[in-house]
């Protein structure tokens, strides 16, 4: 719904000025793939590596907006799509700021990606599969949620009652079973690099 009364206030800081005092560009890098992928550890690693060469940024992470802002939404296919609509949008609001914006989200939707995707400038924006088969996230389970889904106590779970859709194009694939957490961040950190985004 778009309200016709409602007027966006400009930043009185305009995003370059703020990317110059950062010493690096804003960006949003979108992790999706199936839950006990390593989405969240890959995340919170680059996090750190990038806090350490004194960069602004955040992790926006699936679980965490589910337990505040998105806390009135289940796992059904509308309120799936309204879950990352407004991830998106709180993305946008950190990007906004100057900051690396890294999401962590199941994502599973390739449509619902794409709409976020085009909230941002296409060389701020990168889609980062997470890739990991169903089977090792099985065998992982760290929250125990395939043990539940494959009891018929979780509805709709991605990957065993509810679909994922790979990224057909996604910015980089990473495989966590063929590299370790510590591999896969710095692929990240070396992307960031290679676009420009950090020094």
């Amino acid at each position: 719904m778009i309200h016709k009364n409602i007027t966006p206030v400009e930043n009185i800081i305009c995003l370059n000025d703020i990317e110059h005092k950062n010493g690096h560009k804003a960006a949003v890098v979108w992790l999706t793939g199936l839950s006990g992928s390593g989405k969240s550890a890959v995340a919170a690693d680059v996090c750190l590596k990038l806090f350490q060469l004194n960069c602004q940024v955040f992790v926006l992470d699936g679980d965490n907006l589910r337990l505040g802002l998105n806390q009135d939404l289940s796992f059904t296919r509308d309120d799936r799509r309204e879950n990352i609509r407004r991830a998106g949008e709180v993305a946008c609001l950190f990007y906004g700021s100057g900051s690396i914006v890294l999401c962590s989200f199941i994502s599973p939707f390739e449509v619902d990606r794409d709409i976020v995707k085009a909230l941002f400038p296409e060389d701020r924006f990168m889609e980062i599969y997470i890739e990991c088969s169903v089977e090792e996230c099985i065998r992982r389970d760290p929250k125990g949620l395939y043990k539940k889904a494959l009891n018929n106590d979780i509805a709709d779970f991605t990957g065993i009652t509810s679909p994922y859709e790979s990224p057909q194009n996604p910015t980089l694939s990473i495989n966590t079973e063929a590299n370790d957490i510590d591999e896969s961040s710095d692929k990240i950190i070396i992307l960031l690099k290679q676009k420009g985004i950090i020094a």
